[in-house]
């Protein structure tokens, strides 16, 4: 028997948030249908060669619900959808709603070590994988899963489904019967998907989020980023990554009615033709991809004028590259701070220039609570850097079936412990200073990663810079630069040396620079720290080893 699975907020703040009107009684086992009556002939999903409308997005949602509950599958059951950026996508998980099953999103980037643990820790009964994406075969994979979780009972396969030890079931073979599928809705209060969390630490925790928590945030996040029917959003991102999913993102896009364009890839090379061709007006990306897109606009043959806001989150957007946006692509730049946690900031798309550039934005709701605390957790005065904490009416009290982590990351009063460092400005607008494991200790002196990317990125022979901390008997902690250039490799002292030029304190200068043709980065594009310090640590032994 699965065992349960909640998503609780003590008595008062539910009654409060339902009071004010952000928990309502819409759930996403309903959202389709009302969105088919509404404007059934409009074109919902674009994915390479599929054209749905959202009548036939709803009809083939119908089907994968029969299918999955003709496996034997249960509604509270949960299932593991590991897809790419293709059309399926919405007809599987809309499926798994319509059904009363809960998705568990994963990255196509996972492999067995992160889909074994989500779908152990999850009880999952059944994974959703595509046949191959980039070269990867995730049968095999997937039948290891099965060897490793023993609930798991059923693969379903979008595509070919192979032999896979008889184990596997072609999505295309579901058909519609109508006779299984339960007719009551689901109660707004439970859980409706899981998330996973971006944790740079262990395996990822699992997010339960609610039909009312997390459609309240996508209501909001589409008033805040005008989300309309007339809308065209291209997910450039992987899909299954909460920011592309419902910041406004593609849940977003469904709820206003908008079309939603699927790029199998971010490149410029792929985005670029797609928006021109379907008038795509809304797109989120992380910065590296942005400063691609800036790099690559000026020099491309298509049309980019319908686009009217590029989003950025996923990591701290630099103002210096924030400032290009406008003038180098013609649209809107709106930067979004969030988590799969819940709390998500948006600049608003009236605000003012240097909001926009220089903040990653406030917070959705009146009811989020933000505190900036210091190291003792008491609050610090606004332009300080401190300790993000958070709660409110989309932010989660815990994580499923993972006490330590709710221990460490929730405090007894239900705020959620980010590990964000920030500032907070006049109006709730927040500056990001990195993680609290981003900032340097050089020396007693603390300084933010953050920071220093931000003076490296305005060199004009750097195209992108990371800069993590490493050890040093003498100073506690040093900086290291890891830098990208573009073009003509200056010298590390011409770097140093201007570096001193923009008046900041020596302190802030990098200790050492190392010039990289890349960076090691995680499956939606955020540069991984973690790598890039143990790629540094590994130079620095092998060269103490030399004779």
């Amino acid at each position: 028997m699965t065992a349960a699975i909640a998503q609780i907020w003590p008595p008062a703040f539910a009654a409060r948030y339902r009071e004010k009107g952000y928990w309502t009684d819409e759930t996403f086992r309903t959202l389709l249908s009302s969105r088919a009556q509404a404007c059934g002939d409009a074109v919902a999903i674009v994915g390479g060669e599929h054209r749905w409308t959202y009548n036939e997005l709803a009809a083939r949602a119908e089907t994968a619900a029969a299918g999955f509950l003709a496996l034997g599958l249960r509604p509270g059951d949960r299932v593991v959808v590991q897809l790419p950026n293709i059309a399926e996508f919405f007809a599987v998980v809309f499926g798994l709603f319509r059904a009363g099953l809960i998705p568990v999103f994963a990255l196509p980037a996972h492999r067995l070590t992160e889909i074994a643990h989500f779908a152990d820790r999850a009880d999952a009964a059944a994974l959703v994988i595509v046949d191959r994406h980039e070269g990867f075969d995730y049968r095999p994979m997937a039948d290891a899963v099965r060897e490793k979780v023993t609930g798991l009972r059923h693969v379903v396969v979008v595509g070919d489904s192979g032999e896979g030890a008889g184990h596997h079931v072609g999505f295309g073979s579901f058909t519609a019967n109508t006779g299984l599928l339960p007719d009551t809705d689901v109660n707004p209060s439970d859980v409706a998907l899981i998330q996973i969390s971006g944790g740079s630490t262990g395996l990822s925790k699992l997010i339960p989020r609610t039909h009312a928590d997390y459609l309240y945030s996508i209501r909001a996040s589409n008033a805040i980023c005008g989300m309309t029917r007339a809308s065209v959003y291209l997910a450039s991102l992987p899909v299954a990554h909460n920011f592309p999913m419902s910041s406004p993102g593609v849940f977003g896009a469904i709820h206003a009615g908008a079309r939603i364009v699927m790029a199998p890839q971010p490149t410029p090379a792929v985005a670029f033709p797609l928006i021109e061709r379907e008038g795509v007006t809304i797109t989120g990306l992380v910065p590296p991809l942005a400063l691609l897109w800036l790099q690559a606009a000026p020099k491309s043959a298509h049309d980019l004028s319908s686009l009217q806001v590029m989003q950025v989150g996923g990591a701290k957007f630099m103002p210096e590259a924030a400032r290009r946006v406008r003038p180098e692509l013609g649209c809107t730049l709106q930067q979004v701070f969030g988590m799969a946690e819940g709390l998500v900031n948006y600049t608003r798309l009236d605000d003012p220039d240097d909001i926009i550039t220089d903040t990653q934005g406030r917070a959705i709701s009146p009811d989020d609570e933000v505190r900036v605390v210091n190291d003792a957790g008491e609050p610090v005065p606004d332009g300080e850097v401190g300790y993000l904490l958070t709660r409110g009416p989309y932010t989660i009290r815990a994580y499923h079936n993972d006490p330590g982590a709710n221990a460490r990351s929730f405090t007894d009063d239900g705020f959620y412990r980010t590990g964000d460092m920030v500032r907070r400005l006049p109006g709730g607008y927040l500056v990001v200073q990195g993680r609290a494991t981003d900032h340097i200790n050089r020396a007693g002196e603390k300084i933010s990663a953050e920071e220093i990317e931000d003076h490296l990125q305005a060199h004009p022979r750097i195209f992108d810079a990371a800069v993590v901390s490493v050890p040093d008997v003498f100073l506690g902690e040093r900086s290291c630069a890891f830098v990208i250039v573009d073009g003509e490799r200056p010298k590390a002292a011409e770097i140093k040396a201007w570096m001193r030029g923009r008046d900041i304190a020596a302190f802030k200068i990098p200790d050492q620079i190392v010039f990289v043709d890349g960076f090691g980065t995680t499956a939606v594009g955020k540069v991984s720290r973690k790598e890039l310090r143990a790629m540094l640590r590994g130079e620095l032994l092998a060269a103490e080893q030399k004779p």
